[in-house]
């Protein structure tokens, strides 16, 4: 079986020579969520599975969602049961198999007087919620009068309020989901190449040849596999365009964006989704000293890379805070922002909005599978299609084991248990800027070999630990992808990224084995984009 340990950039030119001398038997384009299910899912069975991104792992939507592993309540507006059932399912499954990615998270909904659901309509569709998502204990829908909710929360704005309801739902850090499900994909000799962008397919005697660009080196290579899956998300149409030129699109992109305000400036105590007056409903998430707050829902035809934020985005997301709670937040109360784009199934004169956010499969004329749409809950059944569509497609019996593959990272019995385990060791090690549950959230059991590091080698921040731990086993190949997909610090800590990013270099240009000017390079391109997100902290 493939280690862990050798994802990484030493091994990653052994990597490219191996996928080159090899005909694989799944090529899957695109690394977010999808195609790291698919990953997972196809070489679980035994096919020979080799995923390629051109940019980072999870670097389009899958670091950019609200970050919540939906239970589907917004479904029984429709009264799509089904949906709601099998959401919560999937839920279940994900929070068993990676119990330090899927946290629990209740929920709050504030009633108005002015509100789309009535109290009796949110009291039903919440045990109804309830009965198709199997919760349990704890976690069931409470109901709340005026003067309770405001026990709860009291800077809700009182005038219109009437009550509230509460209920569970799941929150996780979805590029490091993204991640470690690559990951786990390994130890079934799945294989996975970041910055490695597919520029041109052409199909000969039933093999597909892949012409890719390493962007580390700007070298070309040819790779072959019997199929293809385009998973790219927003850049769907794109890869069906090398695939057969004048392919239709079929993708119409949906911006939404982000604010993290400081939370002594939003001191909820509760993650709380509201009704914003045009009858969209907006998440506010309480994160360690920041509360995270969104999203938009607006149509988008600009740079799918990096979609702007302007002042009309910001706007929208302040006027709804300050309308739904007693405050006069300004932009100069954000500490950072992000967007991502949602790639919806296009439907000529529907807006963004209402579009399906349902997932749907083609097979174009050469036989290539394009995957697209879906949400973050539902990648393992989006992968299991799929891959059960290859299977019946090669006559090749084997079933699905998703289901019961533990997530890498957890291989520990109670969480609780580790989290005094690695308490203790803080405490033992003088550690004090950091704290086990931020640890445990982004790498599980794995912060025991961050801990065994920082030990061995004496360091004085965690942080290099854990910047040697990424380079060694998480495919890291610059400071910027550290700050942003490996830990997330850039948009929920930014005030310190600059002090850690003087702390960590050393140890990028170590390992990466990198000269002064190409250090000089990536840290400059950590100040431009953690520019870029605090611009609005005027």
């Amino acid at each position: 079986m493939k280690k862990i340990a050798s994802f990484n950039a030493l091994n990653r030119q052994n990597t490219i020579n191996n996928a080159t001398s090899n005909v694989f038997d799944v090529i899957v384009i695109g690394g977010g969520i999808t195609g790291a299910g698919i990953l997972l899912d196809a070489s679980s069975r035994g096919f020979n599975t080799l995923l390629l991104e051109k940019s980072d792992f999870a670097s389009g939507t899958s670091s950019r969602s609200t970050k919540l592993i939906h239970g589907g309540l917004r479904y029984l507006k429709n009264f799509e049961f089904k949906i709601v059932r099998e959401t919560g399912r999937e839920r279940a499954i994900l929070q068993k198999n990676a119990p330090h990615l899927v946290i629990p998270e209740k929920l709050l909904i504030p009633l108005t007087k002015k509100g789309t659901f009535k109290k009796w309509q949110l009291n039903w569709a919440l045990r109804i919620y309830d009965i198709l998502a199997k919760v349990k204990g704890e976690d069931k829908r409470k109901m709340l009068n005026k003067k309770a909710t405001l026990l709860h929360e009291p800077i809700i704005n009182s005038k219109d309020l009437i009550g509230a309801g509460t209920y569970a739902e799941y929150r996780t850090d979805d590029a490091r989901l993204t991640l470690e499900i690559i990951k786990t994909a390994l130890h079934f000799n799945g294989t996975a190449i970041n910055y490695f962008k597919v520029i041109d397919i052409n199909k000969q005697n039933n093999i597909y040849h892949l012409t890719c660009l390493d962007k580390t080196t700007q070298k070309q290579f040819e790779i072959t596999s019997k199929s293809v899956v385009n998973a790219t998300g927003p850049w769907v149409d794109n890869i069906s365009q090398l695939d057969l030129e004048g392919s239709p699109k079929r993708i119409c992109l949906s911006k939404g964006i982000h604010i993290v305000i400081k939370k002594e400036k939003l001191p909820i105590n509760n993650s709380i989704y509201f009704e914003i007056e045009d009858g969209r409903l907006c998440f506010a998430i309480p994160r360690d000293k920041v509360v995270y707050v969104g999203t938009t829902d607006t149509a988008y035809n600009g740079k799918k890379d990096e979609p702007e934020i302007n002042k009309g985005d910001v706007n929208y997301l302040l006027d709804a805070l300050n309308k739904t709670f007693n405050k006069n937040l300004k932009k100069s109360d954000i500490k950072s922002c992000w967007s991502g784009l949602r790639p919806l199934i296009k439907k000529e004169g529907v807006a963004t909005k209402e579009l399906s956010r349902k997932d749907e499969i083609s097979i174009s004329e050469s036989g290539m599978i394009t995957i697209a749409g879906g949400k973050l809950t539902g990648y393992r059944l989006m992968a299991k299609k799929i891959v059960d569509l290859i299977c019946r497609k090669h006559n090749i019996k084997k079933n699905c084991n998703t289901e019961n593959i533990m997530i890498n990272g957890s291989s520990f019995s109670d969480i609780n248990e580790l989290n005094n385990k690695i308490s203790g060791q803080l405490t033992e090690l003088e550690i004090k800027d950091y704290n086990a549950n931020y640890l445990i959230n982004n790498y599980g059991d794995q912060t025991l070999t961050i801990l065994e590091i920082y030990k061995k080698n004496h360091f004085k921040h965690i942080a290099e630990a854990e910047a040697i731990f990424c380079l060694k086993n998480e495919s890291l190949l610059n400071p910027l992808d550290f700050f942003l997909r490996r830990t997330g610090k850039i948009y929920f800590y930014p005030d310190n990224i600059l002090n850690e990013l003087e702390i960590v270099m050393p140890h990028f240009i170590q390992y990466l084995s990198i000269n002064n000017q190409e250090a000089e390079q990536m840290k400059k391109e950590v100040k431009i984009y953690l520019e870029n997100l605090t611009k609005f902290s005027e």
